[in-house]
């Protein structure tokens, strides 16, 4: 419940926020995303997980498309430049960077988990078998995926 009203509060702010801006500059906004994100995917790939090359491939990826799309609508004779349509696009793609970076798993460092980059192989060792030890033989059926049915009645 402490969390259900503020997010309904939230919710009716935004639906009367949302109206003040143009649908045009919702689309840029929109596209912004898409594109950030393609940005994001491939910055990352390339540069093995790093977060600064992800979120500068997210606002790379957005600010191009911005880019490419303004020069197209300064071509046409009934659009121009507008730098407020460039704007919300490099907005876009910052709102996936930051988002990117805020849900992407890190450790106590602040570095990403796993297998991101090149870590140099290492070789375990292993204490040594003494010539007179006694082997440990169990003398029951090892577990199986047939032993941990919930129904007893299917194994047959």
């Amino acid at each position: 419940m402490r969390t259900l009203i503020p997010t309904l509060v939230l919710f009716m702010l935004v639906s009367h926020g949302y109206s003040q801006v143009e649908r045009d500059k919702a689309l840029h906004f929109l596209g912004g995303n898409l594109f950030g994100l393609a940005g994001a995917g491939i910055a990352k790939q390339m540069s093995e997980g790093s977060r600064v090359w992800t979120f500068v491939g997210s606002v790379a990826g957005s600010a191009l498309v911005g880019v490419a799309k303004e020069a197209v609508d300064a071509g046409q004779r009934e659009n121009g430049w507008d730098n407020d349509d460039l704007a919300a696009t490099v907005l876009g793609g910052v709102t996936v960077g930051v988002t990117i970076d805020l849900f992407s798993k890190k450790s106590d460092k602040k570095r990403l988990r796993g297998n991101y980059a090149s870590a140099p192989k290492r070789k375990l060792s292993f204490p040594s078998r003494k010539k007179n030890s006694e082997a440990l033989v169990l003398q029951t059926m090892p577990l199986s995926l047939n032993s941990l049915t919930l129904f007893p009645a299917m194994e047959e």
